[in-house]
């Protein structure tokens, strides 16, 4: 009974806190920092993204198709001959589905495909999205983004230094409006405040560009047990 008691408290022993380097806009290493292990280093829940990810896409969609029904299509409401003696079919009007140009039986509607998620599932999905673009290495930590003003070439060049190439998300705490501005002209680049971070954002893209004061708040909001 003791070796037993000895293998359950060693399987469920805390994650290492994992170790990344800062970079500076040079691509250089200016420090090291430790990440939370509960919030970056966590058990990676593949169906909680997936359900974080349809949640995402579904509240995306814009929902405004329609076909026109019976009442809706144009022409007359008129009958168009008696109901017997005639040898043909009875027709109530023209503009019954079984005629061309009728309405449409049972067609789609506009609607709002969005739905809630709770607030502690969506922050364990995102959890467990940093856990897994931490353990590729598409995760990097930037000591910042100095941009004095909008300019698209001056952000291009900072990514290129950083080795980016590709689709990129850039995360900080209050993205300054020459860090948004300045994102709008490149495709595939895109910057978003680390409040409104989805688990579809982090994976979403080839490189992920966390700002250290972005992983400061990330973790102080991530962390278990903290979501009201």
């Amino acid at each position: 009974m003791a070796e037993k008691k000895e293998k359950g408290g060693a399987g469920t022993k805390r994650p290492e806190s994992p170790k990344v380097p800062v970079l500076s806009i040079q691509n250089e290493a200016v420090r090291e920092i430790q990440l939370s292990p509960t919030v970056f280093a966590g058990r990676v829940n593949g169906q909680l993204i997936y359900e974080a990810v349809k949640q995402y896409r579904a509240a995306g969609r814009r929902g405004t198709h329609m076909t026109k029904n019976r009442a809706l299509v144009s022409g007359s409401g008129r009958k168009p001959w008696r109901q017997k003696g005639t040898g043909r079919a009875r027709v109530g009007e023209v503009r019954n589905p079984l005629w061309r140009h009728g309405g449409t039986v049972f067609g789609p509607q506009p609607r709002d495909y969005s739905y809630q998620m709770p607030k502690k599932a969506r922050a364990a999905a995102l959890r467990s999205a940093l856990a897994q673009r931490l353990q590729e290495g598409a995760l990097k930590v930037v000591e910042g983004f100095p941009m004095g003003a909008p300019k698209t070439r001056t952000l291009r060049g900072l990514l290129d230094g950083l080795g980016v190439a590709g689709k990129a998300v850039i995360v900080d705490h209050e993205p300054a409006d020459a860090l948004v501005l300045s994102s709008r002209n490149l495709p595939g680049v895109r910057v978003v405040a680390d409040s409104h971070l989805t688990a579809y954002d982090v994976l979403d893209c080839v490189h992920l560009l966390v700002s250290q004061e972005a992983v400061e708040q990330l973790e102080e909001r991530l962390a278990p047990g903290d979501q009201g």
